[in-house]
């Protein structure tokens, strides 16, 4: 059912840019769509601090959908950037692609194993399947189709011909000391890299060479690769005479028919911000400085190519908390694939809608996604009682779902960590997770395990995947004999108060209330007694009578919630572990 096309609470900072993104877009190009846009290099794989770039657009054209606006979200992909190194962990050491260093990103071959038809589309194809998922909807622009194709020769031929202007616009932070280096939210291996000034053509740099400054760079037609120097041009006739250092071969070709070649970054980017008509686009921190592709293409974009500089704010990092062993966790990078793989695409959109672009904050691959789970759940609730605060239901009403409809989400959320700790114990096995979770509350059994899915799926894959062996669950398959026969008196009757206890009390509610009961009921109190009724005594029993169980149950101190451990491991299985 698509959601009313209305602006949510104003309190959020979605509401406020889009505000903002409409009022200017109106100013620019009155009656057109509006225009906003993302950028992404598919140079290695695309990581959850990329996934800033594209859902902070996404967010506000989203809000403008929900008020009747028309929107288009531009990604563009930056798939004829020149392939810098080969990333780590991502196809072997054998060195095998080192060869293609300086190729443009489409024309190196896939990562082996790949179906994809270069190392551009392997990468793109991974995002594209998670903002398929994460209900991300764009427009995507392949930078290799529109250079290749020539459909940006005549701005090619403008910067060629503006190339004094340029240099004069770079010239002016050339001499300045260069900015302390940030840590970037784009992989190491474009971007600013790309448009690394005074290194020489093998850096990429920004187009001066001996001959003087050239906003253009063409790929060898010999070996491929842009380690090119451009020695001549000629404004009227369009001749343009490269050299090749890595090949050492020459060429003069007319620019005006040749579309081998892209313009150097610096350039490149306020190019496409005239050509497209961007109105909105965020950047990272690292663009922020001065001398940086932003500031310097303020500038060039206006005085240059006639355009605007789009508004947008500055988005801070993004971290990750844990990663244990994903694929991607070689390269040290992982993905938006990644973290769908363990949590439901909500909730990753909610991660993003809730901070404003300016803050930072985590991604957790560790035990804080459970906590991040139950956090989820608390505000599920508030929003269905009314009791949730205005931006809070305004960033749930956008992870639910975008101006479109909702997202597919799972009919009957039982808790994260109670399913976490059901996959861990049964090893997933199908049967035993239905019996588990049906017993959890069986005035209203579970008939069917698609009833908690996707969820179920999730909390599962993170059991496997981010979990170390030695902290996986292994319940006994004998009684620790021993240990039951060094108890005293006072742990013998603790544990025949709870089993007197399991029949009555055989359900999740039901075993929290005996497991906690049985150290006050030994103390002399009611099992009902609240924390203020009781003595301070009364937290240490109960740890103490909690670790005699997981000893008994698992060998170990801790170990999943007790009463989730009690239905999985069954009523029969306790009694004999527990010495009866």
């Amino acid at each position: 059912m698509p959601i009313v096309a209305q602006s949510t609470e104003t309190t959020d900072w979605v509401s406020r840019y889009a505000d903002e993104v409409i009022e200017e877009s109106e100013r620019r190009a009155p009656g057109k769509p509006v225009v906003v846009a993302s950028g992404l290099s598919p140079s290695g794989p695309i990581h959850l601090g990329n996934l800033r770039e594209v859902m902070t657009p996404h967010l506000v054209a989203d809000e403008i959908r929900r008020r009747g606006h028309e929107v288009r979200h531009l990604i563009s992909w930056d798939d004829y950037d020149r392939y810098r190194k080969v990333p780590n962990g991502v196809v072997g050491v054998d060195g095998s692609w080192g060869e293609h260093i300086g190729r443009p990103l489409t024309a190196v071959p896939a990562p082996k194993g790949s179906p994809h038809p270069s190392w551009a589309e392997h990468f793109k194809a991974a995002m594209v399947e998670a903002l398929g998922e994460l209900g991300v909807e764009f427009d995507g622009i392949s930078q290799t189709e529109q250079y290749t194709s020539g459909t940006y020769r005549e701005q090619i031929l403008h910067a060629m011909k503006h190339r004094g202007d340029i240099d004069a616009i770079l010239g002016q932070y050339r001499t300045k000391k260069a900015p302390a280096k940030k840590q970037s939210q784009k992989p190491v291996d474009e971007a600013e890299l790309e448009a690394a000034e005074g290194s020489g053509a093998a850096a990429d740099d920004d187009g001066t060479g001996s001959a003087g400054y050239f906003p253009y760079k063409p790929y060898c037609g010999d070996c491929g690769k842009d380690l090119t120097t451009v020695t001549a041009y000629d404004d009227d006739t369009t001749e343009l005479t490269y050299t090749c250092t890595a090949c050492d071969f020459s060429e003069t070709v007319r620019l005006s028919e040749f579309n081998r070649g892209k313009l150097v970054w610096k350039v490149d980017w306020p190019m496409r911000w005239a050509y497209e008509g961007v109105v909105f686009e965020p950047s990272g921190v690292d663009h922020s400085s001065p001398g940086s592709s932003f500031q310097v293409g303020g500038q060039i974009v206006g005085s240059i190519f006639g355009g605007k500089q789009p508004i947008g704010p500055m988005y801070a990092f993004v971290g990750i908390s844990g990663m244990a062993k994903m694929s991607s966790s070689k390269g040290g990078v992982p993905t938006p694939g990644d973290a769908l793989k363990i949590m439901e695409p909500q909730i990753l959109r909610w991660l993003y809608a809730r901070r404003r672009p300016n803050q930072s904050f985590k991604i957790a691959f560790d035990q804080e996604i459970q906590r991040l789970y139950d956090e989820w759940d608390k505000l599920e609730g508030k929003v269905a009682d009314g009791s949730a605060l205005p931006a809070d239901v305004a960033a749930h009403s956008r992870a639910v779902g975008t101006a479109t409809g909702e997202l597919p989400k799972t009919p009957r959320p039982m808790p994260y960590r109670t399913l976490a700790s059901v996959a861990d114990i049964t090893a997933g096995a199908e049967d035993q997770t239905l019996r588990i979770l049906s017993e959890l509350d069986p005035a209203d059994p579970l008939s069917s395990l698609d009833e908690v899915r996707p969820r179920l799926d999730r909390a599962e894959a993170w059991i496997n995947t981010q979990v170390p062996a030695d902290q996986r669950t292994v319940v006994r398959k004998e009684a620790d004999t021993e240990l039951i026969k060094s108890l005293d008196d006072q742990g013998r009757a603790s544990l025949r108060l709870l089993l007197d206890g399991l029949d009555s009390h055989w359900s999740l509610d039901g075993l929290t209330h005996l497991v906690y009961g049985v150290p006050k009921v030994q103390a002399g109190f009611s099992a009902d007694a609240t924390p203020k009724e009781l003595p301070a005594e009364i937290k240490v029993a109960q740890r103490t009578f909690f670790a005699l169980l997981y000893h008994l149950l698992v060998g170990r101190d801790t170990g999943p919630r007790l009463p989730t451990l009690l239905l999985a491991v069954g009523q029969e299985r306790v009694r004999k572990l527990l010495g009866e």
